[in-house]
């Protein structure tokens, strides 16, 4: 148990207005994410409120953040990863990083697609990296589509219209690595191709 408990807690307020803001996200968007009123989160991040257990778990799945991030405990000296993987469009998504404000990486497991049928595409702010693991993954950007092999990576620019499948009925899996706009266009929003 920490000595200071409240200076642990003060310590709380600039990391949660950090993390919020390398998302990029408002305050009226994280409370729509949340639940958590406006006015609630802005004294959270000011330090006028002290959290609570029941706010700090909201932000964390929000951030796909541990409690113990958003606290500031003390790093232990274990760095690997605990994915918790997330279903999205009837992908199954791994987180592969914590919290880097610029890159996160994720595996996903793409279900078979009929080859015949077209990808849904879409245009946004942010960067894609695509790396096959195995399966092959059909490639649309704009008018163009490729098929990537297992071992192939593709990157792009995710202002062009963009989306990937697997290239046949069998399934694919890739390493997804996505600029902190792609992240929060692929991963966060309903329905995200």
């Amino acid at each position: 148990m920490p000595d200071d408990l409240d200076g642990v807690l003060d310590g709380v307020a600039p990391r949660l207005r950090a993390l919020r803001t390398r998302r990029g996200l408002t305050l009226a968007e994280l409370s729509e994410h949340t639940g958590i009123s406006v006015s609630t989160l802005s004294r959270l991040e000011s330090g006028g409120r002290k959290p609570t257990l029941d706010l700090l778990i909201r932000l964390a799945a929000v951030y796909q953040a541990s409690l113990d991030d958003l606290v500031g405990a003390p790093q232990i000296a274990d760095p690997r990863v605990h994915p918790k993987p997330f279903y999205r469009a009837g992908r199954a998504i791994i987180p592969l990083t914590r919290d880097n404000p610029d890159v996160h990486a994720f595996k996903m497991v793409l279900p078979g697609h009929p080859p015949d049928e077209p990808i849904a595409q879409r245009a946004h702010e942010g960067y894609d990296w695509i790396y096959v693991l195995s399966g092959r993954v059909r490639l649309a950007l704009g008018d163009d589509e490729i098929v990537l092999e297992a071992g192939e990576a593709a990157e792009f620019d995710t202002r062009v219209p963009h989306g990937h499948a697997s290239a046949s009925t069998e399934p694919a899996e890739i390493i997804n690595l996505l600029s902190r706009q792609g992240e929060r266009v692929h991963l966060r929003e309903t329905g995200a191709s």
